[in-house]
C-alpha cells in the first residue's frame, strides 16, 4: 500500500512497516498526545521537577533491537508502495522503552 494508506492505518491504531526495511520486527505506531507532570530525570534537569509537559501526537518506531525511537518519513518512505499493516504476532513482541 502507499504512504497515505499507511498513515490512515496508523490513525486507526494499527502498526505499519515497509517490506523494504532490513530490520526484523521493525514497525511504526502513532503515539497519542498526552500531558504529565515531570517526576524524574532526564526531564527534571531540563524543564524542572513538577513542570507540566504536553507531548504532541507523533509517530514512533520500534527498531530491530526492540527499542523505540522517534520517526520521520524520508522522501523515499513517502513515495514507497511497499507499506503493510503489521500482523498481531509482531505487535505482541515486547517493546523495551529506554528513557
Amino acid at each position: 500500500m502507499d504512504f497515505g494508506k499507511a498513515l490512515d492505518a496508523l490513525k486507526e491504531g494499527k502498526r505499519v512497516s515497509r517490506s523494504g526495511w532490513n530490520g526484523k520486527g521493525m514497525f511504526l505506531f502513532l503515539v497519542a498526545g498526552s500531558n504529565f507532570t515531570v517526576n524524574r530525570e532526564p526531564l527534571a534537569s531540563i524543564v524542572g521537577m513538577g513542570s507540566e509537559i504536553t507531548y504532541r501526537p507523533h509517530i514512533d518506531m520500534k527498531d530491530a533491537e526492540g527499542k523505540v525511537v522517534p520517526w520521520l518519513a524520508s522522501q523515499t518512505d513517502m513515495l514507497a508502495e511497499d507499506w503493510d499493516v503489521v500482523s498481531l504476532a509482531v505487535q505482541a513482541d515486547r517493546v523495551k522503552v529506554e528513557v
